[in-house]
């Protein structure tokens, strides 16, 4: 048995048991009273703004079996009434989880893909697990649960499955190598070195260090990078002799290669070996970073092997995490493409490619991106070059930042096609106002804009 007895926990954590079975076994684990199942063994994170510790009888009270807790005082009555559950005190409950997941992962031989990258590790993630879940129970990080908490709660979920697809992400120094010590990886996957929290790190070049920290902690079983991306190619060609490297691309040579691309609004086809088999691969999202998505896929696909014909399902029927690149079919031929979870430049490029690709009148409804520093205001103007490059028509602009975006686009496209708004609670009256039969309007910002709960109102406004 896998699961971790309340004597394995006392253990690894180096815990006192206050009450309880040291014989009890726990087999899941939940830090969110709200969404508590029974039996789950409880454990109090405090956060910036919350102290967790402060609802173990709340847990306990919903359904816990067992509570891990720090820096909170238990009277003899309340250790009486909660006799038949268990309750473990700690130095600290986040070293605690730490431990608890790096002792739960060291039980499992199987094949850990860890994912990082600037951006698209998410939907990198979810195509990457549903072809590898074809041959092989899976387990996956659920939603964008990548960091140093939601990563340790994904390590103890694991049971009986057979490979594990786990997405880091990070934005300093460090919380990479922490995340991979943790899951300590077989196979590890860089999408790309963007400019995703270049504020705090400072230059491209200090973001691929920071991402190649999971290599620290990595088994370097393989090693899949993005062909395409400058620093990841000039990064394999000079470290090609100390580890397996598997390369995929679109121009640059490549193990994994798309030939014969055909891009179209909401889906894409392209040809490419599996297996030294030539195959024609359907991708049920539109945009050529979705082709670069499944190739990756293909490339684990390979190493893992699994056959070419589990490979392409895996790709044809795979779904996207929520909030991006959602594309919804309103009233009247109107179309949202909700892909507002997060924003950098590259994936605000990425997002106005694929809207370009639409033949009806686009909108562009665009916010700031958030942790680059002193790089803010030249990114956003790249931005703006975007948006005229790509032919949008018309482009809402809102923000502190995002204005810059506007400054520039409206040096190409008709001032009258350019809005710019200070709150977004003006978004949607405007929307109101302009949008016309057949539109298609794209909401992507950094996720402290909160974009996509206006897009959900704009959603409801034209539901059929």
């Amino acid at each position: 048995m896998k699961d971790l007895s309340i004597k394995n926990i006392i253990e690894v954590t180096k815990g006192k048991l206050l009450v309880g079975n040291e014989e009890y076994v726990c087999m899941s684990y939940s830090k969110d009273t709200r969404t508590i199942k029974e039996g789950d063994c409880y454990i109090g994170i405090k956060g910036e703004t919350f102290d967790g510790n402060l609802f173990w009888e709340k847990a306990l009270e919903n359904g816990a079996s067992t509570v891990i807790v720090q820096n909170v005082e238990i009277e003899d009555e309340k250790l009486r009434k909660w006799a038949d559950k268990n309750i473990i005190k700690v130095e600290d409950t986040l070293e605690a989880l730490y431990s608890l997941a790096k002792y739960k992962r060291s039980l499992y031989n199987i094949p850990v893909i860890a994912i990082t990258g600037s951006v698209g590790k998410t939907s990198t993630k979810d195509i990457v697990a549903n072809v590898v879940s074809k041959k092989y129970k899976t387990l996956k990080t659920e939603g964008n649960n990548n960091n140093n908490i939601g990563l340790p709660f994904t390590i103890l979920r694991m049971q009986d499955e057979e490979v594990a697809v786990i997405e880091m992400g990070m934005n300093h120094f460090g919380e990479i190598s922490l995340l991979t010590s943790i899951a300590n990886p077989t196979i590890c996957i860089i999408t790309n070195i963007g400019t995703s929290h270049i504020g705090n790190l400072g230059s491209r070049e200090n973001i691929l260090k920071a991402k190649l920290e999971i290599l620290e902690g990595s088994k370097k079983e393989a090693v899949i990078i993005n062909n395409d991306n400058d620093l990841l190619h000039k990064w394999q060609k000079e470290n090609k002799e100390n580890y397996n490297i598997k390369t995929y691309g679109i121009k640059e040579q490549s193990d994994i290669m798309a030939k014969e691309i055909k891009l179209e609004e909401n889906k894409s086809t392209f040809t490419c070996k599996i297996n030294n088999v030539e195959e024609k691969i359907n991708v049920p999202v539109g945009g050529e970073h979705f082709i670069l998505n499944a190739l990756c896929a293909i490339t684990v696909g390979e190493v893992l092997k699994i056959e070419a014909d589990k490979i392409k399902l895996g790709i044809e029927n795979f779904e996207l995490t929520k909030k991006r690149m959602d594309i919804v079919e309103l009233k009247n031929g109107i179309k949202i493409i909700n892909d507002a979870y997060n924003a950098s430049l590259e994936s605000m490029t990425a997002s106005l490619k694929v809207l370009s690709e639409f033949k009806e009148r686009k909108i562009a409804v665009l916010g700031d991106m958030f942790e680059l520093g002193d790089f803010s205001e030249e990114l956003h103007k790249k931005v703006g070059k975007e948006v005229v490059k790509n032919n949008i028509d018309i482009l809402i602009a809102c923000g502190e930042n995002a204005r810059y975006i506007a400054d520039v686009a409206r040096e190409k496209m008709d001032k009258e096609n350019v809005y710019i708004l200070r709150k977004t609670e003006e978004i949607k009256p405007l929307l109101e106002k302009i949008v016309k039969n057949n539109d298609v309007i794209l909401f992507k910002a950094s996720n402290g804009m909160k974009f996509y709960k206006i897009a959900e109102e704009v959603i409801d406004l034209w539901k059929k």
